[in-house]
């Protein structure tokens, strides 16, 4: 049984920093992409970034790219979301997620219904 779960979210100002951690288990397949999304209040789940598990390599949404960076430690089967220069519009629930069966183009990990587990989420405010 597969268990994602988040932490690392608070409040933080404009211009601030946050880490998120995702700690899951019960991941037994060989090949899997884990992703970030988030969801601002009235509005649908949106992409942030994702990582290949085997290869770490990472894939950001435009929006994030050079303020987040993902990362996983194979160590202890958690994959981190760096976020710096945090702006208001950042604020929203994260949730990690994860995705067994990963498309081989990467943009395609963006796809929300791509992903068959998902956490509880944790809440990131960024205050003005």
């Amino acid at each position: 049984q597969v268990q994602l779960v988040e932490s690392g979210g608070g409040l933080v100002q404009a211009g601030g920093s946050l880490r998120l951690s995702c700690a899951a288990s019960g991941l037994s397949f060989s090949t899997y992409v884990m992703g970030w999304f988030r969801q601002a209040p009235g509005k649908g789940r949106e992409f942030v970034a994702a990582i290949s598990w085997s290869s770490g390599s990472p894939y950001y949404a435009d929006s994030v790219n050079g303020r987040f960076t993902i990362s996983r430690d194979a160590a202890i089967n958690t994959v981190h979301l760096q976020m710096n220069s945090l702006k208001p519009e950042d604020t929203a629930v994260y949730y990690c997620a994860a995705d067994p069966r990963p498309a081989i183009v990467r943009s395609r990990w963006s796809r929300a219904n791509n992903y068959d587990y998902w956490g509880q989420g944790t809440q990131v405010t960024v205050s003005s």
